[in-house]
């Protein structure tokens, strides 16, 4: 690693520890990790007692890698990503995952105040981050953080989240076509549920792992 590269990773520390201090002082249960790895084992280590395992449909826990490590250990996965399905069978997965053992999920935007901010189409991740589940772990990458309000957080997801997520998808949004939000009203439209969790739940187990390195959108 070159000098110019341990210092931006040191600086990145420093806004991710910040982060970790505000979640703490939020009520949360927060964790800095230096890489994703680390975070990988941290969710493996407390998914030991889970039978039923849900996913979010996050970029970030797909880029950890920790589905097909549960799967091998005889969880229940709960993912409602596979296309194949039926509309029905996605939202019977979506309902199982509001009561699941662990929702594992990643996050839109987290401000450096402890805030985690959301936008959904059709509310099921965001519902499950903050009751339902026995356990819920969201891992924020540290291109998610926000120096500012929960407004700047989601002008950050609208920039930054929402068009490459709805290309990905293959929505007829105008995004997905010019890579910029218009505010639209396509009924392909993703951002439908807004969600700032600014104090941990009073009834749910909520970790948060932030990451020093780029994970998701």
């Amino acid at each position: 690693m070159s000098t110019a590269e341990e210092l931006v990773t040191w600086t990145h520390e420093q806004k991710c520890q910040k982060a970790v201090e505000a979640l703490g002082l939020n009520g949360f249960s927060a964790i800095y990790c230096p890489t994703p790895r680390d975070a990988f084992e941290y969710i493996v280590n407390e998914a030991a007692d889970a039978r039923s395992v849900g996913f979010g449909g996050s970029m970030t826990i797909a880029g950890l890698g920790v589905e097909a490590c549960l799967r091998e250990q005889g969880k229940e996965i709960l993912n409602h990503g596979n296309y194949s399905l039926s509309i029905e069978e996605r939202l019977a997965i979506m309902r199982r995952q509001l009561t699941c053992d662990l929702f594992l999920c990643g996050c839109n935007a987290l401000t450096l105040n402890g805030e985690l901010v959301n936008i959904d189409a059709t509310g099921n991740r965001a519902a499950a981050m903050f009751f339902g589940p026995a356990k819920v772990i969201v891992v924020a990458g540290r291109n998610k953080l926000v120096d500012g309000t929960p407004q700047d957080a989601i002008r950050r997801v609208k920039a930054w989240a929402s068009p490459p997520n709805a290309k990905r998808l293959n929505f007829n949004t105008p995004c997905a076509r010019t890579g910029f939000c218009s505010n639209c009203n396509s009924p392909d439209r993703i951002c439908r549920v807004t969600t700032v969790i600014d104090r941990k739940p009073r009834m749910t187990d909520l970790r948060v792992l932030v990451v020093n390195e780029d994970l998701g959108f």
